[in-house]
């Protein structure tokens, strides 16, 4: 019996990520544009960092509040105030190690083994993934691509809904596919976890950057008392703080005790100099994080339109988040094509075979970089792609 047959079952179902086997593939290269992985090129601001750095020296290195720090989450509800109109107290905000820790809690506190979680897809692998190390079952449900564009079909949404079903994961904007839901969509689908008693756990880190106004649309918008709506959220995309692995959960005040006892047996809290780190972003970052949304912009712009220019890429400029997905012509394997984009062009791009079902023509890439350099990949894409 070999090392690997005495671990636990669901331990060896943990998917290999297949973005970071192309990142292991091609890490180093000398003059790689890496637009494989989901952040920026720039390191967290100095105004932040500091924050941190002085909270470390002045000596806030012990155990701390499990559910977070009183002043970090005063200043959450500050944030939503600001950003959303929504007035939630301190009590609704659970401090946690990163986005990924918040849907991993979050999925724990909503559904038991054998339960159904679905989900719409291309998705970001990690929902999935932490729905099956949870012994829930991950249900896909495909968004529509029709020229270019992404759609959510509702009917198939309730279709995949079975007496088993605890809860609607909804990421939006959407990673990798950029889909954003409008607030018709959103109270479309509260409706329908209204009338199947289910939860909605909503993915809404990317609301702000979205390219057809200040924000996009919320389930803070349309839910009413008494929805169960829980949010996870992160520090990285906002503030350039990937590093850090800070993130938040909003959810009901009932939920605390609860929530309180995963992060005990999880992390057993946040760091305290990170969140002091955390409440500067919040409260002075709004120059940084607008700088961010203004070049994500323009990058946005310059890298869709130079691959639609090649009549070879199949897709519309995304209407939120980071991402391009990039159907390109003659591309049957995403997997393959991305190592031999990364061999012939030294551009480093995520398959689509790493965001589940419908993504598996597709190629994501991360444009919040330096202009300069996505502006490169382009060229040596489209120079890729006429020579296909």
């Amino acid at each position: 019996m070999t090392v690997i047959d005495t671990l636990s079952p669901r331990s060896l179902r943990a998917p290999e990520s297949g973005i970071v086997e192309v990142v292991n593939y091609a890490r180093g290269r000398d003059g790689l544009i890496p637009l494989w992985v989901g952040e920026g090129d720039l390191p967290t601001p100095d105004f932040i960092a500091r924050a941190a750095s002085d909270a470390l020296l002045r000596g806030e290195t012990f155990y701390t509040w499990q559910r977070g720090i009183p002043d970090l989450r005063a200043a959450l509800s500050r944030y939503y105030a600001r950003r959303f109109g929504a007035a939630l107290p301190a009590e609704h905000f659970y401090v946690v190690g990163s986005g990924m820790q918040a849907i991993t809690l979050a999925i724990q506190a909503l559904v038991s083994p054998g339960d159904d979680m679905v989900y719409l897809t291309p998705a970001w692998p990690n929902f999935a993934a932490a729905a099956e190390l949870s012994g829930a079952n991950p249900i896909a449900v495909m968004l529509d691509f029709t020229g270019g564009r992404w759609q959510v079909d509702l009917d198939r949404v309730e279709a995949a809904i079975t007496p088993k079903t605890r809860v609607l994961f909804i990421n939006t904007p959407s990673n990798p596919t950029g889909w954003t839901a409008s607030r018709a969509d959103l109270k479309n689908l509260l409706t329908i976890a209204r009338r199947h008693d289910l939860w909605i756990m909503a993915d809404e880190i990317y609301a702000l950057y979205h390219y057809a106004g200040e924000r996009a649309p919320s389930f803070l918008d349309v839910m009413e008392d008494g929805d169960r709506v829980v949010f996870v959220n992160s520090f990285s995309k906002n503030w350039s703080m990937t590093g850090w692995r800070v993130g938040w959960i909003v959810a009901p005040p009932e939920m605390g005790q609860v929530l309180e006892n995963l992060i005990q047996y999880s992390t057993s809290g946040v760091p305290q100099f990170l969140q002091q780190g955390a409440i500067v972003a919040l409260d002075e970052g709004d120059a940084f994080l607008q700088a961010n949304i203004d070049k994500a912009t323009k990058n946005r712009d310059v890298f869709c339109d130079a691959l639609i220019a090649t009549n070879r890429v199949e897709t519309l400029k995304p209407d939120g988040a980071l991402y391009a997905f990039l159907k390109i012509d003659g591309v049957t394997d995403s997997r393959r094509a991305a190592i031999d984009i990364v061999d012939r062009t030294n551009v480093g791009l995520a398959p689509g075979t790493a965001f589940g079902p419908g993504g598996e023509l597709f190629m994501r890439a991360c444009f919040l970089r330096d202009p300069e350099q996505i502006a490169e990949a382009a060229d040596r894409l489209a120079g890729y792609i006429a020579a296909r």
